[in-house]
Order: structure tokens, then sequence, then C-alpha cells
């Protein structure tokens, strides 16, 4: 699952692909299309608005983003070394 970052928060949220109702500790919360469902650390969940989430949050590299990146980058140092160009 993507995780996004709050400062200094860090959370798990998906894009909500279809209208849905969470009973949250506030009461139920409506989640419509594009919005987000954000999954705290504690594994309470509530939706957000795309607007306000995308002005508060932002993505978190992982570990397997670097990695693919290391990859990408050696294989064209392979092909320069095997080609000599």
């Amino acid at each position: 699952m993507p995780k996004f970052r709050r400062k200094p928060l860090v959370v798990e949220a998906v894009k909500i692909t279809s209208p849905i109702t969470i009973d949250t500790a506030e009461g139920k919360m409506t989640g419509k299309t594009g919005d987000y469902l954000i999954t705290q650390a504690d594994g309470a969940q509530y939706p957000c608005n795309s607007e306000t989430f995308e002005q508060m949050y932002e993505p978190v590299k992982s570990y397997n983003d670097a990695k693919k990146y290391m990859y990408r980058i050696l294989r064209k140092l392979k092909r320069k070394l095997i080609t000599g160009s």
C-alpha cells in the first residue's frame, strides 16, 4: 500500500474508487470517489478530501523505489561497459 507523509506523521492511504461510508471515532464519515482513505498507525481509518490530502501529504520514498533506481543505473552502466558507448 502506498505511504504518504504529513509533517511529521506518516500514514498509509489509498485513493477511493467508489463511495464509502465508514464508522470512525467521530461517527459515520462518507468518502466519495477520488478521495483518500487514510489508515493511521493505530489502525483508525477515515476518508479525506483529495484536495486537502494532496496539500497536506507527500509520498514517502520507499526502499524498493531506491532499489529499482539503483538497478536501472547499474543496467545502464553495464550496457555502456559492454558496448563501449
